[in-house]
């Protein structure tokens, strides 16, 4: 089946374009994380502890203060890989008022509650020359902060942390895919092509481990090897391939019997181009159906792990990690901080296997 037709035929179900569209938004949406997200500092991690557990919408003004040390100036690729350098300290206030060489602000601390705190002018590096002092401070050195989504229990920026945290979904199904497609076409190739000792070597390879659970065979990887966002990679990636090893193996074995087969291995061709040239490409449908399927299946244990402690480790943004900050705000009147990437792993999950089951339809030539 031509590639044009399968794109065709997919987008024509509107289940499928819809999936598609969330995908393509998602991996959008983690490459340029930084530069959408409203808190642009590395892992979206700027917190202001006074404004913990605020609700969606909420709004503040705050004081920026210049660090003492200015930082290093990224170039725009770095910026966009690992976020912007702060420049400044920020402080929430109620409202401010210059008397003299000094700045007296209401400093925020909760509701109805505040306290006063003086500074130098000196502190906020006003240029020299600037006639009107206040009207300079109002534009260069207090801004409004919009929390679309809220705060969570930190006062850090659900939404940044949200943005920030899909680029370690994506990665681990990008990861778990490319892992699951380059060793289980490898074995499964060779275990359905040459049978005898190899198909036996790679099927008591499978079972093995099939047999143990996915999560416990990653918990003893990331015990092995250690946690964080690399490890997490690197366990779930091993663990991805078995099951499109065992289907490739099965694939491969019922093209080897067709009659074209048969004519290449007349021909004289060689067992690897055989597989390469004519067997991979007719098994091409069913491998993507596992694709979809595997990079669904490594969110969801991406998300368990984190939520568990297994996974990327604070203040990496995970939505697994962001789900085991604020499970205890379900029952504390506050439940969007769990709720929001708990809703994003749903989402993008659902996508994945709606495209997986659309595939499996468009491509079954029967």
């Amino acid at each position: 089946m031509k590639q044009a037709s399968v794109i065709k035929k997919l987008w024509a179900r509107w289940p499928a374009r819809l999936s598609i569209i969330i995908i393509l938004l998602t991996i959008l949406l983690a490459i340029f994380a930084y530069p959408v997200a409203p808190d642009k500092t590395n892992n979206a991690n700027n917190m202001a502890i006074e404004l913990d557990a605020r609700p969606a919408g909420f709004t503040h003004q705050f004081l920026l203060i210049p660090l003492k040390t200015q930082p290093v100036e990224k170039n725009f690729l770095s910026k966009i890989l690992t976020g912007w350098n702060p420049e400044f300290n920020t402080l929430p206030i109620n409202g401010y008022n210059i008397s003299g060489n000094s700045i007296q602000v209401r400093h925020y601390i909760d509701h109805n509650v505040e306290d006063t705190l003086t500074f130098p002018l000196s502190v906020l590096k006003i240029p020299s020359g600037i006639s009107d002092t206040a009207k300079w401070i109002s534009q260069k050195r207090m801004i409004t902060k919009h929390y679309y989504l809220g705060t969570d229990r930190y006062g850090r920026d659900i939404l940044s942390r949200l943005l920030v945290g899909s680029r370690v979904s994506i990665s681990v199904g990008l990861v778990s895919v490319f892992c699951s497609l380059f060793i289980g076409l490898l074995l499964g190739s060779l275990a359905g092509w040459y049978r005898g000792r190899t198909d036996d070597i790679v099927m008591w390879l499978v079972n093995v481990l099939w047999s143990i659970p996915t999560l416990l065979l990653v918990f003893a990887i990331t015990l092995t090897i250690g946690k964080g966002f690399w490890e997490i990679l690197v366990a779930i990636g091993l663990t991805s391939w078995v099951s499109a090893a065992r289907l490739i193996r099965g694939q491969v074995l019922q093209v080897k019997e067709m009659e074209f087969i048969t004519a290449a291995k007349a021909l004289g061709y060689s067992g690897r181009r055989i597989i390469i040239r004519h067997i991979l490409p007719n098994i091409a449908g069913p491998v993507m159906v596992i694709a979809a399927a595997n990079f669904a299946s490594a969110i969801l244990i991406e998300a368990g792990l984190s939520f568990l402690g297994f996974g990327v480790q604070p203040p990496v943004p995970s939505w697994g990690l962001m789900i085991k900050e604020h499970y205890t705000f379900l029952v504390a009147g506050n439940p969007f901080p769990a709720i929001i990437p708990g809703l994003a792993i749903v989402i993008l999950v659902l996508a994945f296997n709606i495209l997986g089951n659309a595939l499996r339809d468009v491509l079954d030539v029967r």
